[in-house]
């Protein structure tokens, strides 16, 4: 038996949360969310440290009660949700099929879908360590699962490869719990985490952070014996002369976030080489009509309150095109990741929206810099907007709000890049 519904929301982290909601105001009336965890939620719920909702609801937040504001909201709301259930695939015509212990095999048809799968850690085998493969070796999600879920505190000696933000958190945590950190170990010549985190969970703990080292080769049989860290150079090759064979009974992982996307590649998808999600317009509708992205599964956020925001306007989108009532542009505008950008989110804009006065764009430099400007230029070359800047880092996401207004008619293309001159005040966010 095909059931039939309106809105289908894969995923019930912050982003298909948000979604379910925005969608039921905007008036869908059949929603169907998804989970493959047995708790709505998603990462949040292990996340107790605060700083969430300071954007989204003005005030500092653990991640449970971010996440329990919207988890009161959707289960008062008409919203339909499956917990412990596992979506196996989605067909381009946005048939579903999942699987649960109590219902066994389920088939869905949509008329619209939301994804919202979220990201997963990169592991071991990701970035190839060398050695033996004892107890010990864990991502830092993992290890903040253990200790904030599950009570196990997952070791006493412990070295951090990777700054993200998980690993910093963690090295507070790990600390905090009585283990001892030996130090956080970044390859780039960077942190790739925000500045806050590194500040307050490194500094203020006096736990040491190395740019530019990494671990090459692991020890022990049974348990975890030690590592061999090592210096690298500009290329990223290790300077054996620096090799130091550190003991420690735990290694924590933060080596990068990966949207979780195999769903999107089986029904179809092409994935955006810069930001490893599918390639979406301005309503976050990807190539496939009806079909939208959300969240860290198309692109790895910063802040939480930034995953909710987007979600909102992908549910308002699909509530559009449930009720036909979308205006499609004549020519569809290109948006072009230039000079010092990894990836500008959205791809293209499609629609004209009369009440619409602000496009909002993410984007992500190669490398940190100092008084620059983003400048956004037409097809014809012409600067049609410049946005100063301070200071910028890969580790930290900007977002560029461009008045409609400043977009040429019938142009096709935007581009973003790093202008190397100093910051200009006018177009400053």
């Amino acid at each position: 038996m095909i059931r039939e519904h309106q809105l289908v929301i894969i995923g019930a982290g912050p982003a298909g949360l948000a979604a379910a909601l925005e969608a039921e105001k905007a008036g869908v009336e059949d929603i169907l969310l998804l989970e493959r965890d047995e708790y709505l939620g998603g990462i949040l719920q292990q996340c107790i440290h605060n700083g969430f909702g300071l954007d989204y609801f003005g005030e500092e937040l653990t991640g449970p009660e971010y996440a329990e504001r919207f988890i009161d909201d959707v289960r008062e709301s008409s919203v339909k949700i499956r917990l412990k259930t596992m979506v196996l695939n989605i067909s381009p015509d946005k048939k579903i099929t999942a699987i649960n212990e109590e219902e066994g095999m389920i088939f869905i048809k949509a008329r619209a879908i939301i994804l919202a799968m979220g990201c997963r850690e990169r592991t071991r085998e990701a970035i190839k360590i060398p050695g033996t493969r004892p107890a010990g070796i864990l991502t830092a999600g993992t290890a903040q699962r253990f200790i904030n879920i599950e009570g196990y505190l997952p070791g006493r000696e412990v070295v951090i490869l990777g700054s993200g933000d998980i690993g910093l958190i963690m090295a507070r945590r790990m600390a905090l719990e009585g283990a001892e950190v030996k130090g956080v170990l970044e390859i780039m010549p960077y942190s790739s985490g925000l500045v806050r985190n590194k500040v307050q969970c490194l500094d203020d703990f006096g736990i040491p952070l190395k740019l530019q080292h990494t671990v090459d080769y692991i020890y022990g049989k049974q348990r975890l014996e030690a590592v061999d860290v090592v210096q690298v150079d500009d290329n990223f090759n290790p300077l054996p002369e620096t090799r130091e064979k550190v003991e420690c009974d735990t290694l924590l992982l933060s080596v990068g976030l990966i949207p979780e996307n195999e769903l999107s590649r089986g029904m179809g998808l092409k994935l955006a080489s810069g930001s490893q999600g599918p390639p979406v317009n301005e309503l976050r509708e990807t190539e496939i009509p009806g079909v939208y992205a959300c969240g860290n599964v198309l692109q790895v956020h910063d802040l939480v309150d930034y995953v909710s925001e987007e979600a909102e306007v992908a549910a308002r989108a699909a509530a559009g095109y449930l009720a036909d009532n979308l205006n499609k542009r004549e020519r569809e505008i290109t948006i072009e990741a230039g000079k010092g950008i990894n990836f500008v989110i959205p791809h293209k804009i499609s629609y004209r929206d009369e009440s619409r006065k602000l496009i909002r764009h993410f984007l992500r430099v190669d490398e940190p810099r100092e008084n620059i400007k983003i400048v956004i230029s037409d097809e014809t070359g012409s600067q049609i907007a410049r946005f100063g800047r301070e200071i910028v880092t890969p580790g930290e996401m900007e977002t560029v709000k461009l008045p409609e207004s400043l977009i040429p008619e019938g142009t096709g293309k935007l581009e973003f890049s790093i202008a190397a001159e100093g910051a200009e005040k006018d177009g400053k966010q």
